[in-house]
């Protein structure tokens, strides 16, 4: 059966050749941000390639950078309220499409590989914690600047983070706000693989080559039970995601 027709995005690009799909986001004179748009077009993707036979998806940045992070030009009391979109009510707020983004892109079908160049900040850090897999360039780093703009992080990344790197970690990045570099990220188990930024391209489809000669469905079981297995140590829902801590927030500025 063929894939469903290729969607038209404003700040993504998506295609599939078999089952590898790729996923760029593609504003790359602004390095990538993630706005209100960008959102609801990650979650589209995400629902688009549950559509499709791809069982990998690499996901990254076009240009010099994987993401910039959320658009600071939305971070006003305007951002509270959002655009409508189908999947939530007309009133939802720029936290809640965050938080819906995030839960799209970490149950998506196939298994994601994030390739990470540059800055990874923010909402952009968000979105590669939500990819299964995680190839960076040695050039690339790491940011969570939210607590010095006065917000809390939200988008689930503050459960993401303590499953990944434990709680002392979690509090010392999110309040530090400092970069943390690509050698230093896969040091506290962030990464899979750390290679020169020469090399990442090959290094990502290398990998993709090598779980693409797995069946589908097993590929998509595995998933399942890591994520399962990772949600039942520590859930991605309820107050420990940070929306509503970020909807107030928002209201306050």
């Amino acid at each position: 059966m063929p894939d469903p027709v290729q969607p038209s995005f404003q700040t993504l690009k998506v295609s599939t050749d078999g089952r590898l799909g790729r996923l760029t986001l593609s504003q790359p004179d602004r390095l990538n941000p993630i706005g209100s748009v960008a959102l609801q077009e990650l979650a589209a993707a995400a629902r688009w390639f549950n559509e499709t036979e791809a069982s990998v998806v690499i996901v990254t940045g076009e240009g010099r950078a994987f993401s910039a992070g959320f658009d600071l030009r939305e971070f006003t009391r305007d951002a509270v309220r959002g655009p409508a979109v189908e999947e939530l009510e007309p009133a939802a707020s720029t936290p809640l499409l965050g938080a819906a983004m995030a839960e799209a892109i970490s149950t998506m079908e196939a298994i994601t590989i994030a390739a990470v160049q540059g800055p990874c900040v923010g909402g952009g850090f968000v979105l590669a914690l939500c990819c299964d897999l995680r190839v960076a360039s040695d050039e690339a780093w790491f940011s969570l600047p939210e607590t010095e703009l006065g917000i809390p992080l939200a988008w689930g990344g503050v459960p993401r983070l303590v499953r990944e790197i434990g709680s002392v970690r979690t509090t010392e990045l999110v309040l530090s706000c400092r970069r943390l570099p690509a050698v230093e990220a896969s040091s506290w188990g962030l990464l899979n693989q750390v290679v020169s930024s020469t090399e990442l391209v090959g290094a990502v489809d290398d990998l993709a080559s090598l779980l693409l000669t797995r069946r589908r469905e097993v590929v998509t079981a595995t998933k399942h039970q890591v994520r399962a297995a990772a949600e039942a140590l520590v859930p991605t829902d309820g107050s420990w995601a940070g929306t509503d801590l970020l909807i107030s927030a928002l209201r306050s500025l």
